[in-house]
């Protein structure tokens, strides 16, 4: 503290003329128009100039995150192409043939409108007509089951979220096959609910939920979420279950239209069968 006072009592008229300067200048900016304004855009400069570089340093580290999850999302896409696979059988091995048939196509989109706080939710990627996108289409990325294709224009295309009170889902329990019904009951973007899962079924926080495969829309076995809590609600002979989504809607950038090949020859070989049943 001695040094301290020692330095102020040196530097004396130097402090002396900072103070002075200093109010000399709030004077003129108080009482003189012209500074005044000159002095509010010049600092407003200073201003946008520091959110730009803040904005392009924001936008640097989201560009790295995104092309990083980008990169992930292509080497699981690469996993599971006909080329990764190799079918065995005794002491034959064939690299290519007729047994690997590809179902499922998919395009690659970026979301450029969504939303999570509504009952009803949507969102809009940046595909439509031109490349291939048709309604009823499913939407998912590597983490999870984004929603279904609603309708497209040449351009855009928009997507019924997984959080709308009319999207069901059929879904299974990983570790036992059980099948239930996923749906959305509109409270936490992040959590659905799993019903219908029979009351004798095992569970266990940290279940991993995937998509049964029951469905024209959604391939099997995509990943969902894991179960956070169950119970068995008065009145009812089922388990819901509380899954935890894996995908967060709100930072939803980039997804997958799912294409199936085979949907029409499905579809028609059904269609058919019921009106046998008939």
């Amino acid at each position: 503290m001695r040094n301290l006072f020692s330095f102020i009592a040196r530097n004396y008229f130097f402090f002396v003329f900072l103070l002075l300067e200093t109010l000399a200048l709030i004077m003129v900016y108080q009482h003189q128009h012209y500074q005044r304004s000159y002095f509010a855009s010049s600092a407003n400069a200073v201003a946008g100039q520091v959110y730009k570089w803040s904005s392009g340093v924001t936008d640097y580290f989201s560009l790295r995150k995104a092309n990083q999850q980008l990169a992930e999302e292509n080497a699981r896409l690469l996993h599971f192409t006909r080329e990764s696979f190799l079918k065995t059988d005794r002491q034959v091995f064939t690299f290519r043939d007729t047994l690997y048939q590809r179902q499922y196509q998919y395009v690659n989109a970026e979301v450029v409108n969504s939303s999570v706080s509504r009952r009803d939710n949507y969102l809009t990627i940046n595909k439509g007509k031109l490349h291939g996108i048709e309604p009823d289409m499913g939407v998912v990325t590597f983490n999870g089951i984004v929603g279904i294709v609603a309708s497209v224009s040449d351009r855009f295309s928009s997507v019924i979220s997984l959080l709308h009170k009319d999207m069901q889902i059929s879904a299974r329990i990983k570790k036992n096959d059980q099948i239930g019904t996923l749906l959305w009951e509109g409270y936490d973007y992040r959590k659905a609910t799993m019903t219908y899962i029979p009351s004798h079924v095992a569970l266990s926080v940290g279940d991993t939920i995937v998509s049964s495969g029951f469905s024209v829309i959604f391939p099997k076995d995509l990943f969902i979420g894991t179960i956070s809590d169950f119970e068995i609600r008065r009145g009812d002979n089922y388990f819901s279950a509380e899954v935890e989504l894996a995908i967060d809607f709100n930072k939803l950038k980039y997804v997958q239209v799912v294409n199936n090949l085979m949907l029409e020859e499905q579809q028609t070989l059904e269609s058919q069968s019921e009106n046998t049943a008939r």
